[in-house]
């Protein structure tokens, strides 16, 4: 089959080969025919180095697609189900997801080190997929947790979305942070994660939604998702003044992965108020905070993972919003390509022209 493959931490461009198998099917395994896989900053940040992934691997773990067999033991899904791919799967077993946090679970890394491609050729036969998956592929092999069956009537398209970037956002308002009715609030990084967050807390009530970002567009679609208003980075100063008297806001989401993204975060947060860390960032990138501040500001640090809350139960009332027509999922994806034309959407998504792009497969 054919997948899109880098061979190097650090190189910007991916490989397209048609001599790759989805490894390791058997009990408890499940695979699956890609239909529709996101393009989320994630894979960019793998491909970096920013985040840990062994190499050579395929990125991509927005996925959605058809169950084409299914391993010994699985009963949850079987070959014909449509499914969407869940890249931190609950066991439902470790201390964690026993107190109820099952996006803290941890099973579902313990298949990140193991390879799960293999190439008929080449000199590198294995190949890892990202996050345990690796959805830039045309079939998966992924354990019968990572897939979760969709309505008939959610496109796969869309259901790829709800396997990350929209869970994450929409949970950071509506779980980790639970904004409040009447609030203000400001999102730093207006990607699919970002505006997804923005839906949230107009969801929530927010009578402030400010948008901050550098690309033109992406203020111009945040204000069409709800934002109330959109500034560069460099305006965020005045936001601040005008929309909250200098205090500070109530919530604030960073939403890029920068410890300074993060600090101006904390800056723009009133005391008292809520800072939720929503990017992914590096392990060498430090945020730095005096003892004082920490004291005397009383803000909350809210980092969130996966949407901060049970994932399963995440995805369906994704689908109920987007059912009753409350959220905007369909209008996330400006950009359709082919497998393909992959290196192409990675380079508008890294000068900001994308909000989500779809690879068709």
């Amino acid at each position: 089959m054919r997948a899109a493959v880098l061979q190097e931490i650090g190189q910007d461009k991916l490989e397209i080969f048609d001599d790759i198998e989805a490894a390791g099917f058997g009990p408890g395994r499940v695979r699956i025919r890609v239909r529709a896989t996101g393009l989320c900053h994630s894979d960019l940040s793998a491909m970096a180095g920013v985040l840990p992934q062994p190499a050579p691997f395929i990125p991509g773990h927005e996925g959605a697609g058809e169950v084409v067999e299914v391993g010994e033991g699985v009963t949850n899904v079987g070959p014909g189900d449509r499914v969407l791919v869940c890249w931190l799967p609950a066991c439902g077993v470790c201390a964690a997801c026993k107190r109820g946090q099952t996006q803290l679970c941890l099973a579902g890394f313990m298949n990140a080190g193991t390879p799960n491609f293999r190439r008929t050729g080449g000199s590198s036969p294995e190949v890892f997929g990202f996050a345990g998956t690796g959805t830039f592929a045309e079939e998966v092999v992924v354990d019968a947790g990572c897939a979760v069956p969709i309505p008939d009537d959610v496109p796969f398209d869309v259901a790829a979305l709800i396997g990350c970037g929209v869970t994450t956002g929409l949970g950071a308002a509506l779980n980790t942070a639970d904004v409040s009715a009447g609030s203000s609030v400001a999102v730093i990084g207006c990607g699919g994660v970002g505006i997804s967050a923005i839906q949230g807390a107009r969801l929530k009530g927010a009578a402030e939604i400010v948008a901050v970002d550098p690309v033109l567009s992406r203020r111009e679609a945040a204000l069409r998702f709800g934002a109330t208003r959109a500034v560069s980075p460099d305006e965020l100063p005045d936001a601040k003044q005008s929309v909250t008297e200098g205090e500070g806001f109530d919530y604030v989401f960073e939403v890029v992965g920068r410890s300074a993204t993060a600090r101006t975060a904390y800056d723009h947060t009133r005391r008292g108020g809520t800072l939720v860390i929503v990017g992914a960032g590096a392990m060498d990138d430090f945020l730095q905070l005096n003892m004082f501040e920490l004291f005397f500001d009383e803000k909350r640090i809210r980092p969130s993972m996966y949407g901060g809350g049970d994932v399963l139960r995440s995805y369906e009332r994704t689908v109920a919003l987007w059912r009753a027509g409350r959220i905007d999922l369909e209008g996330l994806i400006t950009h359709r390509v082919p497998l393909g034309d992959i290196n192409e959407a990675l380079d508008q998504m890294r000068t900001g022209v994308a909000l989500r792009t779809c690879i068709e497969l």
